[in-house]
C-alpha cells in the first residue's frame, strides 16, 4: 500500500521542510501567522525541521498549482526544482482520443495548467507576498508542506514541479495519527481514513493501460492495475469497518456496565492541556507530552479524592482547524464518550493568541456530534497569562474557570466544582472519630477533603471539607459504629 511520507521521525537526519500558504480574502495577517506556526508545530511533531516559508495573497488557489507562477518558481527554489508543471497525457495507444474526450479518469490523467497565469494575473493580489523571497545559500528544503487541502492533481502539479514529496495539511494530521495510534481500535480508525485519503491520489503507472485477464473463462477487458488497486483498497476498507464495528460494540457494552455513574469528558483543542489535567483529577499516569495529538485513545479513570458515587473522567482525542473529515468519521465511535458525558470540560489554552479560534473549531465538531451536556469553559495555561489578561478575560468569558492544571489549589477547586455538580455544595465539618472506629479515617480521606487532622486521647479530630449528601453518610457511619 503507498505511503503519504516516505520520511521517519526515527532517521538519523531529520528532513527538512519548507511551509506554503496562500492569504485568501477575509484572512488577516494574525491568522495566517497563527495557521503557519501551527503547521510547524504539526510538521515538528512529524519530524520535519521547518527552514522556510513561501506565502502569496491570491483571491483563490491556483486551480492545477495553488501558488501562481512567480511563487511557485521561488518555492522551486528551496527545494531544488524547475519551478515549471510539466504537462503530461495519459500513456497508451488511446492517448489522442482520450485527449480529446477530456478522460473521465479524473486527475490522475492530463494535467494542463496554462489558465493558472491568466488567474494570478487578473487576480487583484497577485503576487502580493507576505514573506522574503528565496532560500539562504545552502538551505535546501526536502519536503513541502501546503497549508491547505489539496486536490490529487494540485499535489502532485507541486511535485512536479518542485521535486520533492509534498504534504498537504490533512495527509500531515493523519501520518501524525498513523504514527500516535496505540490501541488497536485507534489503529482501524486511522487506517480508513488513511485509505480513503490515498484512493483517489492513485497513479497510473507507464503500464496502467495493462489488463488483468477477467470473466468467465478470461473473457473480457478485466481490470486496469489502477482499478484493481481501487478495488483493493474498497476491500480493505470494507474488512476494517468490520472489524472496528466488532470493537466499538464492546465498547458500547464497556460503557453501558458503567450504569448510571456520573461521566465527566474533557474535550479541547489539541495540546490545550487535557491530558495534563486529566492526571491531576485521577492521578493516573496518563500519558502527556508536549507535542500535538499526543493523546489518541480515550481513557477513563476516577476522579480522586473519590466522591461517592464516585464520578468516572473520560480524556478525549484533541481537535484541530481542518481535521480532515473522513479522520472525524472514523473517530467518531471515539468522540462519543464526550457526547454521551453528563457534564463536558472544554478545555482552552489561554496563552495561545489564537484560543478563540480554537474554541470555535471544538464547538463546532461537539455540534457536529450531537453532544448537548452541560459545558464548563476551561481556561488552562492561566499562569502564563498576565494580570492584565487575565482581567480581560476575566470580562469577556465571566463564566470561564481560571486555572492551571500544575497547580494543585486550582485542580482541588475544579474538582471540588465537579463534585458539588453531582452532590450538591461543599461545606467543612469536624467528624471525631473515636480510636474504636479508627477504619473510618481512611474512609474519610477517600470520601472528602481532609484540611486538618489532629490526634488526642480519645481518637482522631478532623476538619473536613465535602458536599452535604457526603458528610451526612459518614456522621451516620460514625453514629453506628
Amino acid at each position: 500500500m503507498p505511503e503519504l511520507f516516505r520520511f521517519s521521525a526515527s532517521d538519523d537526519a531529520r528532513p527538512t521542510g519548507v511551509v506554503v500558504a496562500v492569504q485568501l480574502p477575509g484572512v488577516d495577517d494574525a491568522e495566517l501567522d497563527s495557521s503557519l506556526r501551527e503547521l510547524e508545530r504539526l510538521a515538528t511533531t512529524l519530524g520535519i525541521d521547518v527552514v522556510g516559508h513561501v506565502t502569496q495573497r491570491r483571491g483563490s488557489l491556483a486551480a492545477g498549482k495553488v501558488l501562481g507562477d512567480g511563487k511557485l518558481k521561488e518555492l522551486a527554489a528551496w527545494t531544488g526544482g524547475s519551478g515549471v508543471v510539466p504537462v503530461f497525457a495519459k500513456p497508451g495507444k488511446r492517448k489522442k482520443k482520450e485527449d480529446e474526450e477530456g478522460d473521465g479518469e479524473g486527475e490522475a490523467d492530463a494535467e494542463v495548467v496554462d489558465g493558472d497565469a491568466e488567474q494570478a494575473a487578473t487576480s487583484e493580489d497577485a503576487g502580493a507576498e507576505a514573506g522574503a523571497g528565496g532560500p539562504p545559500p545552502g538551505v535546501k528544503a526536502e519536503v513541502v508542506l501546503v497549508d491547505h487541502e489539496l486536490t490529487p492533481t494540485q499535489q502532485r502539479n507541486l511535485e512536479r514541479a518542485t521535486g520533492v514529496d509534498v504534504l498537504d495539511r490533512a495527509s500531515v494530521i493523519l501520518e501524525i495519527f498513523h504514527r500516535h495510534a496505540k490501541t488497536r481500535e485507534a489503529r482501524l480508525q486511522v487506517e480508513i481514513a488513511r485509505l480513503k485519503y490515498l484512493a483517489p491520489r492513485l497513479r497510473e503507472s507507464a503500464g496502467g493501460e495493462d489488463r488483468v485477464r477477467g470473466g468467465v473463462g478470461g473473457k473480457g477487458a478485466g481490470e486496469s492495475s489502477l482499478e484493481l488497486d481501487r478495488r483493493r483498497i474498497r476491500d480493505r476498507i470494507a474488512e476494517l469497518r468490520a472489524e472496528l464495528a466488532q470493537i466499538e460494540g464492546t465498547s458500547q457494552v464497556r460503557r453501558g456496565r458503567r450504569g448510571d455513574l456520573p461521566t465527566v469528558a474533557l474535550v479541547g483543542y489539541t495540546n490545550a492541556g487535557k491530558s495534563s489535567l486529566m492526571r491531576a483529577l485521577t492521578g493516573s499516569e496518563v500519558y502527556v507530552a508536549d507535542k500535538l495529538f499526543a493523546t489518541l485513545d480515550t481513557t477513563v479513570r476516577v476522579l480522586e479524592p473519590r466522591s461517592h458515587p464516585p464520578v468516572l473522567v473520560s480524556d478525549t482525542v484533541g481537535f484541530i482547524k481542518k481535521l480532515p473529515h473522513d479522520l472525524v468519521a472514523s473517530f467518531r465511535s471515539t468522540l462519543e464518550e464526550a457526547a454521551e458525558a453528563d457534564l463536558v470540560l472544554h478545555i482552552v489554552d489561554a496563552s495561545d493568541p489564537a484560543f478563540r479560534t480554537h474554541m470555535a473549531v471544538t464547538l463546532e465538531v461537539l455540534g457536529d456530534l450531537g453532544a448537548d451536556a452541560d459545558q464548563l469553559l476551561i481556561l488552562n495555561k492561566i499562569d502564563r497569562v498576565d494580570d492584565a489578561g487575565r482581567a480581560r478575560l476575566a470580562d469577556d468569558l465571566p463564566g470561564a474557570v481560571q486555572m492551571s492544571a500544575k497547580r494543585r489549589d486550582d485542580v482541588l477547586a475544579l474538582r471540588d466544582r465537579i463534585v458539588a455538580r453531582f452532590e450538591g455544595e461543599l461545606e467543612e465539618d469536624d467528624l471525631h472519630v473515636p480510636w474504636a472506629l479508627h477504619r473510618l479515617v481512611h474512609t474519610i480521606h477517600e470520601n472528602a477533603r481532609v484540611l486538618t487532622e489532629d490526634h488526642n486521647e480519645s481518637g482522631t479530630s478532623l476538619r473536613v471539607r465535602a458536599p452535604s449528601r457526603t458528610l451526612a453518610r459518614l456522621r451516620a457511619e460514625l453514629d453506628a459504629g
